[in-house]
């Protein structure tokens, strides 16, 4: 039975932003978000503000994995891994196809001959990662005999100028499920999107027409959840944005609309809007914690909940890196994922490669005691907290498999000596929050 959340009237009034000040906002019954679990064993979960709601299932499938940097997708292969997965209970897909960064040739189609184009151009790379070196460390010559290339030594990585495969896979996958699979089995499927637009005028038609893209992947007449994320704040464009987007759903091309990679500030400005967003999702792991501090203060007066990935940080909270040391060359297992470095580099910054080890000895103390492996472990942590209603979990279709480890998620239950234990390891790492940042920060400082 699913459990009842009575609405409530409330304030935003302990957030403050740095902008001019507008009035507060009193959120009634029609905009409050309420999360509703679905059974005993909390898999469902409903994230709802006033009459937008989404079902989705509190393990997401993370497909961000699909675009080539984790190993080669074979397509059919990857479309029967989804079908297991759905038959596994975990129906909720979650995509990342459209992190991409703004060209010259696109923002001159979308600035046209308009003579402060250049204006524009500077406002957008002044939130851009810049070379930064000074002359002579800026440049180096990589050389083998004869060839040699003179480089600058950061390199624009241009992986992320083309679109992924995972809406197209999605597509594929419903049509398997639609022609495959009984009627009520696609009531319980979710395929969940990103927009991440560069930063141009925000028209009804740029945005509608970018929208139309993912459905017409997708193949399907309504987006179940629309995730928007924005680089530069400076730039007040986001807020046009979601307005189209709000006004897309209304129209039913959307269900739900929500946010990725925002922070608190930002996040409460939305609100304030009448946006009517139903989640944000963000970085969080045992970890990285950083989510639970401003932002679920935030989430917790307002009702928006977080979906997290990075959760089990492309897989280094897991036995495979228990008892490594990384400093030793080819001691330990590989970092050889866009994820696995990434998220070494998280661990740097939080207390290094040792505190790390404590934390997965730790883990794997209490995972042995519940029966279950230290991502699961990992996992619902994280789904404990009161202001995330799911979690997403990286998955390499047709190359490896986790559904044993996510339906575990579900059965388990931490008791207090567990979370005491990994309380007090994770509080001897550094406060992220002031080493990066608040949510998504990490992505915007230069």
């Amino acid at each position: 039975m699913a459990a009842t959340v009575h609405p409530v009237f409330f304030h935003i009034t302990h957030f403050r932003s740095t902008r001019p000040k507008t009035p507060t906002l009193r959120y009634s019954r029609a905009n409050s978000v309420r999360c509703f679990e679905g059974n005993s064993e909390a898999r469902q979960v409903t994230v709802k503000n006033g009459n937008d709601s989404l079902d989705i299932c509190r393990v997401l499938n993370g497909m961000w994995q699909t675009s080539g940097g984790w190993g080669r997708i074979d397509r059919d292969g990857a479309v029967e891994a989804m079908l297991r997965y759905a038959d596994a209970g975990l129906s909720t897909f979650d995509m990342a196809d459209h992190f991409v960064t703004p060209f010259p040739e696109q923002i001159q189609h979308q600035f046209g001959r308009d003579k402060n184009h250049k204006k524009h151009w500077r406002r957008l790379n002044a939130g851009q990662i810049r070379c930064v070196f000074t002359e002579d460390e800026r440049r180096i010559v990589v050389k083998n005999g004869k060839d040699s290339l003179d480089i600058c030594r950061v390199v624009n990585g241009m992986w992320q100028t083309s679109d992924g495969p995972a809406e197209d896979l999605y597509g594929i996958f419903i049509n398997r499920v639609r022609r495959e699979r009984p009627p009520e089995f696609m009531d319980k499927v979710r395929g969940l999107t990103k927009w991440v637009p560069p930063p141009v005028k925000m028209t009804s038609s740029y945005v509608r027409e970018s929208i139309d893209v993912s459905r017409k992947r997708m193949d399907v007449a309504s987006l179940d959840m629309l995730q928007f994320h924005w680089w530069d704040y400076s730039n007040s464009g986001y807020l046009d944005a979601l307005k189209h987007l709000t006004d897309l759903k209304e129209e039913g091309k959307i269900k739900t609309v929500a946010l990725t990679n925002f922070d608190t500030e930002r996040l409460q400005i939305i609100l304030e809007n009448e946006i009517p967003v139903v989640s944000n999702q963000v970085q969080h792991s045992i970890v990285d914690m950083r989510p639970q501090q401003k932002m679920a203060e935030l989430c917790l007066l307002t009702g928006v909940k977080l979906i997290t990935y990075g959760t089990v940080m492309g897989g280094l909270l897991s036995e495979k890196f228990l008892n490594t040391n990384l400093a030793i060359p080819f001691a330990g297992p590989p970092l050889n994922t866009p994820s696995l470095q990434k998220y070494k580099r998280m661990v740097d910054a939080w207390g290094g490669w040792s505190l790390f080890q404590a934390l997965l000895q730790t883990l794997k103390t209490v995972a042995s005691k519940h029966g279950v492996s230290i991502p699961t472990v990992a996992v619902k942590y994280v789904l404990d907290q009161p202001s995330v209603a799911g979690s997403m979990v990286g998955v390499r279709l047709g190359l490896s498999e986790h559904t044993q480890d996510c339906n575990a998620v579900f059965s388990l239950v931490l008791d207090e000596e567990d979370v005491n234990s990994i309380q007090e390891v994770s509080k001897k790492g550094k406060d992220l929050l002031k080493v990066i940042g608040d949510c998504g920060d990490e992505y915007r400082r230069i």
